[in-house]
């Protein structure tokens, strides 16, 4: 009986570890913490990572840097269970939902798609300072 309760807990343990982890996974993303970075856009359309179909083009979407996603397959990921940037510059704020992920960017730049690009600035700019955070 000893082995088996023992083997039993050892199952319990390695069954809490994911679970750990899933629960402290929005830690991950500073929900609420202003950020000072910059803003590039994209215009590109297919699957964004987290499953579903976009078009930068015409939605209104950010991409954030791939240091704020918490798990292995993006499409379960945190981020996509109704996680927005609220993003300003230049007296104009827009709040758009996360959708994708940009591999490129650091932790302090965001990918906008160019309708939400073209809330803030001109395209032509290409890349502004910005301050964002994450809100729910």
């Amino acid at each position: 009986m000893g082995k088996i309760a023992k083997a039993l807990g050892t199952a319990a343990a390695a069954m809490t570890i994911p679970l750990v982890a899933q629960g402290t996974a929005y830690a991950d993303i500073p929900i609420g913490q202003t950020i000072q970075g910059n803003a590039t856009y994209y215009d590109a359309a297919g699957y964004g990572a987290c499953g579903t179909q976009i078009n930068a083009a015409t939605e209104m979407l950010v991409a954030v840097s791939a240091s704020y996603w918490t798990t292995p397959n993006p499409n379960n990921d945190l981020l996509c269970q109704g996680v927005f940037v609220e993003v300003t510059a230049n007296g104009r704020t827009v709040r758009v939902p996360v959708k994708d992920k940009c591999p490129s960017c650091s932790p302090s730049h965001i990918d906008l798609s160019l309708p939400a690009f073209r809330q803030l600035a001109d395209p032509a700019q290409g890349n502004i300072p910005v301050t964002w955070k994450f809100v729910r």
